[in-house]
């Protein structure tokens, strides 16, 4: 669909549908998927679980920072980036220079509902997730309303979500191609 092959990157709190979204929007462009979390996993060896078990988040963060800049083609992926991200300071900068980033929301309610069976996200291990998953996103509230454009995924089909991320994509294309020419 879009010309200059620039990356797509997926970002927001977690279970907002990064990675569902991603391998449509990846498919609709003929691009390369790669999921931030998966990609650490596989290079490092160990789950995320393991790595923040084992380092912290600090230690985390770091790999997360040598993906972006290292651990993927420059042109034509979209990637479904873990939920914090962009929280260390000058991700989400190095994001935006690297291709369009699009911020994926849904209500806490949602998100709640959509990792109750998950033992793969460290930070909302333990008692009263909901508790946890409404300090987290306190948290992280303004870094991701600074990524610009934010897409609802509560209650809508997968196919439209797709399509309205496919148009916002070809949208900011233009203008990040503009504004690097």
């Amino acid at each position: 669909m879009d010309a200059t092959g620039l990356n797509l990157y997926l970002v927001g709190f977690t279970g907002t549908g990064k990675s569902t979204v991603g391998r449509q929007a990846a498919r609709a462009l003929g691009y390369q998927l790669f999921d931030s979390d998966h990609a650490i996993e596989h290079t490092s060896g160990r789950t995320v679980a393991q790595i923040f078990a084992e380092g912290g988040e600090e230690v985390f963060r770091a790999l997360e920072r040598k993906f972006i800049e290292e651990g993927h083609p420059a042109r034509g992926v979209v990637v479904a980036c873990g939920g914090g991200l962009i929280v260390p300071e000058g991700m989400l900068d190095l994001l935006k220079a690297r291709g369009v980033v699009i911020c994926l929301h849904a209500s806490l309610e949602t998100v709640v509902q959509r990792t109750t069976r998950t033992a793969h996200r460290p930070l909302l291990q333990g008692e009263d997730r909901d508790k946890k998953v409404r300090e987290l996103y306190a948290k992280r509230e303004e870094i991701y309303k600074r990524t610009g454009t934010m897409i609802l995924t509560d209650g809508r089909p997968l196919r439209e979500i797709v399509s309205h991320v496919l148009r916002v994509y070809e949208r900011e294309a233009r203008e990040w191609t503009r504004r690097h020419a």
